[in-house]
C-alpha cells in the first residue's frame, strides 16, 4: 500500500522540520509540504527535511490541500494522510490512522484529539466548544458519530477523489467529514495525542480567526444540509466510478 502525506503550511518555519522528521519513514512513500504564501523559511526548512515542496499562491487551508491533491493525482497513492505543519499533532502516531485502512477495516480515519491524550492548554476552549457543536450537528443531521474535526486524518485516495472537495478555507475538514458520511465510507476515529503548537495559531489564536472559522464551519453545515439529498446520490455514483477507474489502472499498469 502506497501512502502520500500532504502538509499545508503557512509560516511554519520553526516547526515544519520537526513535523517532517517525525513521520515514520517506513510508513510513507512521499511527504508533500504545500507552502501557502509563507513569508518565512518554511519552504527551505521543509525541503531540507526531505519533503517535496509545492507552492500555492492563493491563501487558504483548503487551497493548499487541493494543490496537494492535484499533485497526488500523478502519483496515484492508495492512501493520503493530511497533517498540519505546526507540530501540535504527533506525526509518529500516523500508524494509528493508516493501519485500519491497510487492514481493510476503514476507508477514512480521523485522528480524535478528544479521545486521545491532549496536553493541558493545547486544545483551546473555543476550539473545544466549536468541535462539540459541529459534531453534534453532524450527528443529528447525518447520523455521523464524530468527536472531533481534527486535521490529522487518513483516507483512501480513490474515495477522496470521489468527494470532489471544494472548500478553499476553514470549511475543508468538515466538508470532508460530511461527504464521507454521505458517500457511505467506513469511518473510524483513532485517538491521537495533541500538544501546544509551535507559535500562535492563525485560527483559534486570534479573535478574528476564531470568528471566521466558526462562521465558515456553521455556514458549511447549513449549506450541505440543505443540498444533501442530491449530493449524496451523486457522491455514491462518483465513488463507484472512481473504484472502477482505479481498478482498471492497476490491471493495466
Amino acid at each position: 500500500m502506497t501512502t502520500l502525506v500532504i502538509i499545508p503550511a503557512f509560516n511554519e518555519a520553526r516547526a515544519i522540520g520537526q513535523v517532517v522528521g517525525d513521520i515514520p519513514e517506513a510508513l510513507v512513500d512521499e511527504i508533500v509540504v504545500v507552502n501557502n504564501v509563507s513569508t518565512d523559511e518554511t519552504e527551505d526548512n521543509a525541503r531540507a527535511a526531505g519533503a517535496t515542496v509545492l507552492t500555492e499562491e492563493r491563501q487558504g487551508y483548503g487551497y493548499a490541500c487541493l494543490r496537494g491533491i492535484e499533485y497526488a493525482k500523478a502519483r496515484q497513492p492508495d492512501v493520503v494522510v493530511f497533517l498540519d505543519g505546526d507540530y501540535s499533532d504527533h506525526p509518529e502516531e500516523m500508524t494509528r490512522l493508516v493501519e485500519p485502512i491497510a487492514a481493510g477495516e476503514a476507508d477514512f480515519v480521523v485522528g480524535s484529539r478528544i479521545r486521545g491524550d491532549a496536553e493541558p492548554g493545547a486544545l483551546l476552549p473555543q476550539a473545544q466548544v466549536g468541535n462539540r457543536l459541529a459534531c453534534t450537528l453532524m450527528q443529528q443531521i447525518w447520523g455521523a458519530t464524530y468527536t472531533d474535526l481534527g486535521p490529522f486524518r487518513a483516507i483512501r485516495f480513490r474515495d477522496l477523489l470521489a468527494m470532489d472537495m471544494q472548500d478553499k478555507t476553514f470549511g475543508w475538514t468538515i466538508e470532508m467529514q460530511i461527504k464521507a458520511a454521505e458517500a457511505g465510507l467506513r469511518i473510524q476515529e483513532a485517538p491521537v495525542s495533541y500538544r501546544k503548537r509551535v507559535g500562535v495559531s492563525k485560527i483559534t489564536g486570534t479573535i478574528k480567526g476564531t470568528v471566521q472559522a466558526s462562521s465558515k464551519i456553521l455556514w458549511t453545515i447549513g449549506r450541505m444540509a440543505w443540498t444533501r439529498a442530491e449530493r449524496t446520490a451523486r457522491l455514491r455514483a462518483r465513488r463507484e466510478q472512481c473504484r472502477k477507474t482505479v481498478r482498471a489502472g492497476y490491471e493495466n499498469g
